[in-house]
């Protein structure tokens, strides 16, 4: 796709398109329901360990938000026993979050994205019920998430501090990253998007999400399937909202779950890591994440950690 046809506007036709030619599908066979984290084998594993050379390590989760931020919910957090109970031992509390939205660090499983009534590798929505996803469900990812990952600074690109509005990324942007640090995405990786989204959020406080967003344009959902990640993320929803495709309202998210069968971790905060990359102009670490352990969930909120 050349840097002028990547600007062409895209239409829901193009989306369902490249539902059908980016599928991986039947992939690693009709029952699978790791996706591309197939692609993290023992030996990608091992040598994503050989990356820690320094041993610090760096959260990629935002504390949690405990305000209702548009459509997002808050993180609710309540004690029912502390230190000023009488006769108390010990403190206790309750954590309650609805955490898919725009402000939660969480992760997204292959169960959470609905296609023409289906799922990732044609898995029917309706084994999604009120008791949980039957099928692709965050318990796929209960051993854990192990490999390298790699961080593309767009801001950084641009001499910014954050990427302006919807300022959409496009198949030339992630060309020039990889020309600009040396580092080339390779199949497995755990690739993060960072727009500055949190940096954003500081200098002007809360804006709506939906409408004025810096993200990854669905033309630059090819390049990733060449690549062939294991894991995408960013500091907001990977898209830039709007789409710019009319009547798909997350269209990367959408070819991202369902045709290509990875996971997404959406509101990650990538602003230590950013600063600490660049100070050692290196952009590759050791990836780990392991979310919670729930028979049918959605997802779960998640703490990834980066290791230099």
């Amino acid at each position: 796709m050349s840097f002028a046809s990547e600007r062409a506007k895209l239409t829901k036709a193009d989306v369902d398109k490249m539902m059908q030619s980016l599928s991986n599908w039947g992939r690693w066979g009709k029952d699978d329901q790791l996706g591309a984290l197939n692609l993290i084998t023992p030996q990608k594993r091992k040598a994503a360990a050989s990356l820690v050379k320094e041993g610090g390590s760096i959260s990629l989760a935002h504390n949690v938000i405990t305000e209702e931020v548009g459509v997002s919910k808050p993180f609710e957090h309540r004690m029912v026993e502390t230190g000023q109970t009488p006769g108390a031992g010990s403190c206790a509390d309750i954590y309650s979050v609805q955490y898919h939205g725009f402000t939660q660090t969480h992760l997204d499983a292959l169960c959470h994205v609905f296609y023409k009534g289906q799922m990732y590798n044609g898995f029917s929505q309706q084994e999604a019920t009120d008791k949980g996803a039957a099928k692709l469900s965050v318990i796929q990812m209960k051993n854990g998430i192990f490999t390298r990952g790699v961080l593309m600074d767009l801001p950084r690109l641009f001499g910014a501090t954050y990427l302006e509005g919807a300022r959409a990324i496009y198949p030339s942007d992630l060309e020039a990253w990889e020309k600009k640090t040396g580092v080339k995405i390779e199949a497995g990786d755990a690739v993060f998007i960072r727009t500055g989204r949190w940096a954003r959020w500081h200098a002007q406080g809360h804006w709506d999400f939906e409408r004025d967003s810096a993200g990854l344009h669905a033309s630059c959902m090819p390049w990733f399937k060449q690549r062939d990640p294991a894991l995408l993320g960013s500091d907001l929803a990977l898209d830039v909202m709007p789409s710019g495709v009319e009547g798909v309202r997350l269209p990367v998210h959408l070819i991202t779950i369902v045709a290509l069968g990875i996971p997404i971790l959406d509101d990650c905060d990538l602003e230590v890591l950013g600063e600490a990359a660049a100070s050692r102009s290196r952009w590759d670490f050791l990836l780990t994440l392991a979310p919670l352990a729930v028979e049918g969930g959605t997802g779960a909120p998640i703490n990834p950690t980066a290791t230099l």
